[in-house]
């Protein structure tokens, strides 16, 4: 999706394809085009969220998440606390989805923190489909629909309000268009009472996310994702906006530390922003402040109106 939909331009891919297949990489993963992507641009600016940004049909898409991104984020935890919607990758390769289903497997595992943490709206793309037995068989993806619902259903999700699509990332099947390789696959619908809806691939079920309401009216809060020093700009402490807004110019107190400092930029995707407003995932240059002062948890709020205090 970051690659059919996202900023990665054509002549950076075109030369990472050749690369691949000089290197034997011929059958050229995403993924490696992706961490290819991340080392070069690592040796600029460390906070390349704009890799990890992509357009649909309706909403700017940010990932927090994804393989090869633990760096940015040190751990799932602070990333998926900061998400509107959560998108469970499962395998349909054979032993794949049950590995990870297991007891002590990753799916069951991310599933139960991305709910206890808040986020409520999920999606269950079942990848891999090329590698099931036989290819893209409509029964093993039956079979992964029926454990993963009766799973995330005793987590607490409804699985009626979830939307199933029967992926494979590497073919593309059913990620920007409906793949001819099931045509079993019907579409997924989802039922809630904020209005239902449908479609039939990924991306799809991307735009059918409600967007939260975002509460600019109360006062500033800004958890720390990760505080960076960054060359020639001095601390850039990164985070979501919760609610209020960031502007450059106010002066803002990190809580518990009780350090007040003066904002000197925002910045989204590589774009100075004249305010920050609730669901930005920004940057900040702070003056007079060095990195080892912030910690990721600390709390950014406006020093002037109700600033947010250590309990």
């Amino acid at each position: 999706l970051i690659y059919k939909c996202g900023g990665i331009d054509k002549r950076t891919i075109e030369k990472f394809e050749k690369e691949a297949q000089e290197m034997g990489k011929g059958s050229f993963k995403y993924a490696w085009v992706l961490d290819k992507l991340k080392a070069e641009r690592e040796r600029g600016i460390t906070i390349d969220i704009a890799l990890w940004k992509f357009e649909t049909a309706k909403y700017y898409v940010t990932i927090i998440d994804a393989p090869g991104h633990r760096d940015f984020i040190k751990n799932m935890i602070t990333g998926t606390s900061q998400a509107d919607c959560a998108v469970l990758i499962v395998a349909a390769g054979t032993g794949e989805f049950e590995a990870g289903i297991s007891k002590n497997g990753q799916t069951r595992e991310h599933a139960l923190l991305a709910f206890t943490l808040g986020v409520k709206q999920l999606i269950v793309g079942v990848n891999k489909m090329d590698s099931s037995e036989p290819p893209y068989s409509e029964a093993r993806y039956e079979e992964i629909k029926k454990e993963v619902s009766s799973y995330i259903k005793k987590i607490g999700y409804n699985p009626a309000a979830v939307a199933f699509v029967p992926i494979s990332g590497w073919h593309g099947d059913n990620m920007l268009e409906a793949s001819t390789n099931m045509p079993w696959f019907k579409g997924w619908k989802v039922e809630r009472k904020e209005g239902n809806a449908e479609g039939k691939t990924l991306i799809d079920a991307l735009d059918a996310i409600l967007p939260p309401s975002r509460p600019t009216d109360k006062a500033l809060r800004l958890p720390l994702q990760d505080v960076y020093k960054i060359g020639g700009i001095g601390t850039v402490p990164v985070g979501r906006v919760e609610t209020g807004v960031l502007k450059p110019g106010m002066v803002v107190v990190f809580a518990p530390a009780n350090i007040t400092t003066e904002v000197k930029s925002v910045e989204m995707h590589h774009e100075a922003l004249s305010e920050a407003v609730p669901g930005d995932n920004v940057g900040f240059n702070v003056k007079n402040v060095s990195v080892k002062e912030l910690r990721r948890g600390y709390v950014a709020g406006d020093s002037k109106a109700n600033p947010p205090k250590g309990a």
